[in-house]
């Protein structure tokens, strides 16, 4: 896989990330990297900022939420010529040093989706969100006849076959969920993951400092992520192929710097985690 900048681009869907979307853009850029930026309606000056780092920025009239920021951005990287886009968030959570980690594992699996799995120092994440996410983990597994880590991650590798994907109607942090498996179920796509660390707070010159609160809403989110999945699975006659093959395979764990390409005990200890 080519990884010269007209092959891929970084993608980051954003709403008010004025704080962490200025530092986070200087530290991609060395990279050589492409960057679109879609603002989903801030009011926080984001645009401002993202306007004087010289990327390619696209704004929403108005708040339409993740799924839309990112189907926004797609179209883009599409219209541009782009091969596959490299997902991440705007608050500073990941970082530019993960990146080409992610990029190595989509060299060594062509036609995969590869998602930064936020494994390392696990017990930083909320015991509430990561409940959450194991469930999540679970139902998308099902449904994409895979064993997933981390579904919820928004640090994300996605081919161009995914990029091209069509009637994906979900909004807000369904879409990311929803993706997976139509992607699995449209073109056969498989997911890999490489672990990323578990960020929720970072450092400043006066100490630890969270993250701003996250736009994610536990409650209605997750409940909107889980029905919607159990509807897929209930809906195309419970998939149980896809649950046997679940239960009996290992996850794609990758860490690039590591291992072969084979999930690791270690890796398996971190999915348990």
């Amino acid at each position: 896989m080519n990884t010269e900048p007209d092959y891929c681009c970084i993608l980051i869907p954003c709403l008010n990330e004025a704080k962490a979307i200025g530092p986070l853009l200087d530290s991609l850029k060395p990279l050589g990297l492409p960057i679109i930026v879609v603002d989903d309606g801030s009011d926080d000056g984001t645009p401002e900022m993202v306007r004087e780092r010289g990327v390619t920025l696209i704004q929403h009239a108005q708040r339409s939420g993740k799924g839309e920021a990112l189907r926004t951005g797609f179209r883009e990287a599409l219209e541009r010529g782009y091969q596959a886009a490299l997902t991440m968030d705007g608050d500073g959570q990941h970082i530019a040093a993960d990146v080409p980690r992610i990029l190595a594992v989509a060299r060594r699996y062509p036609n995969h989706i590869v998602t930064g799995a936020r494994l390392i120092n696990r017990h930083k994440q909320p015991n509430y969100r990561r409940r959450a996410n194991n469930f999540a983990d679970w139902g998308i597994s099902w449904a994409c006849g895979q064993r997933l880590i981390d579904t919820q991650s928004g640090q994300r590798y996605y081919p161009k076959a995914v990029l091209e994907l069509h009637g994906i109607q979900t909004q807000g942090f369904v879409f990311e969920s929803e993706i997976l498996i139509e992607a699995a179920w449209q073109c056969g796509v498989r997911v890999a993951s490489v672990p990323i660390e578990s960020r929720y707070e970072h450092t400043q010159v006066d100490g630890p400092r969270q993250f701003r609160v996250s736009h994610f809403k536990p409650v209605p989110d997750f409940l909107r992520i889980t029905f919607h999945v159990i509807g897929k699975i209930v809906g195309a006659g419970f998939l149980l192929d896809n649950y046997r093959r679940v239960r009996r395979e290992k996850p794609l764990l990758i860490d690039p710097g590591k291992d072969t390409g084979s999930t690791t005990d270690e890796a398996e200890a971190h999915a348990r985690a």
